[in-house]
């Protein structure tokens, strides 16, 4: 099925999801947010925030091709810093996204560093 027209909308649902100490480059990325195929949804992506939690670290997010961070990626931040107690807008209403079936959003932290990443992400439903 195709991605919902966006213009006659039947149903819109605020999401806000989050992840608590993201995965190192060597463990993989976590999916931060799915939207399987024949959904009949697309996804509005209206804030992406990653949280550094002790030490400075960096933090990598990718738009992938399948659900479920399969397929083949392309990097919304590649290895974006985040200083030690602050918090990174990585996505926000100035520059969201759609996230169409059969797409995913992932992220991983760098493994060369002290800190971690936690992440939260806050999204509309659109069907």
């Amino acid at each position: 099925m195709a991605a919902p027209n966006i213009v006659n909308v039947t149903t819109i649902t605020g999401v806000t999801t989050y992840i608590t100490g993201i995965n190192t480059v060597t463990s993989g990325y976590n999916v931060i947010v799915t939207n399987p195929a024949d959904s009949g949804k697309v996804l509005k992506i209206n804030s992406l925030m990653a949280a550094g939690i002790g030490g400075t670290t960096g933090v990598t997010v990718k738009y992938f091709n399948e659900a479920a961070g399969a397929g083949t990626s392309v990097a919304i931040g590649q290895t974006l810093s985040v200083p030690s107690f602050s918090t990174l807008a990585v996505i926000s209403k100035e520059n969201a996204i759609y996230v169409e079936e059969n797409k995913s959003i992932g992220a991983i932290k760098q493994s060369n560093t002290g800190g971690n990443i936690d992440i939260v992400c806050s999204y509309e439903e659109i069907s």
